[in-house]
């Protein structure tokens, strides 16, 4: 199965329970160098067919990155992302992720990795969907989902290592 996705996303904060901890934490409006802190991955890392690249731009005065390629399941394969490690680790009254999105209204995902994701194929997914119109979605960490019985049932926001964003 192959897919074409473009997704956009203008702003993604890591949210503490207030808007004094949003501000402490991982802010991100792409207006400041984004290639620096954030890496494109495909399923090519594990023998996969997908392609696809990440832009950093801005229309209207709205910074953006742009996630945009081909999404193949051939050879056990299946995603495109773009990722942050995070240096600093959000603080443990991390409540959630907020992302302002818009695109082609396929379902997108945020992945977080965590001091207990130590293998590559670990980690927490939340799903999102996307318009035509800039949307802003909160996902509370309480509604991301382990990828296999290894992992806690629940993030812990004080262990969150890295936020990606997946196709």
């Amino acid at each position: 199965m192959r897919a074409k996705f473009v997704g956009l996303v203008s702003g993604l904060v890591i949210i503490g329970s207030t808007m004094a901890q949003a501000d402490e934490n991982l802010a991100e409006d792409f207006s400041k160098s984004p290639e620096t802190r954030w890496d494109y991955v495909a399923d090519t890392v594990m023998g996969g067919v997908s392609s696809g690249q990440v832009q950093f731009s801005s229309e209207s005065d709205v910074a953006f990155a742009r996630l945009a390629g081909t999404v193949s399941t051939k050879n056990n394969g299946g995603f495109i992302q773009f990722r942050r490690k995070l240096y600093v680790r959000p603080d443990e009254g991390v409540s959630g992720v907020r992302l302002l999105v818009r695109g082609n209204g396929e379902q997108y995902f945020v992945h977080l990795r965590t001091r207990g994701t130590v293998l590559p194929w670990q980690y927490y997914q939340a799903e999102f969907p996307t318009s035509e119109e800039w949307t802003e979605v909160s996902l509370p960490l309480s509604g991301f989902k382990a990828s296999g019985a290894m992992l806690r049932a629940i993030p812990v926001a004080d262990e969150i290592t890295s936020v990606g964003i997946v196709a």
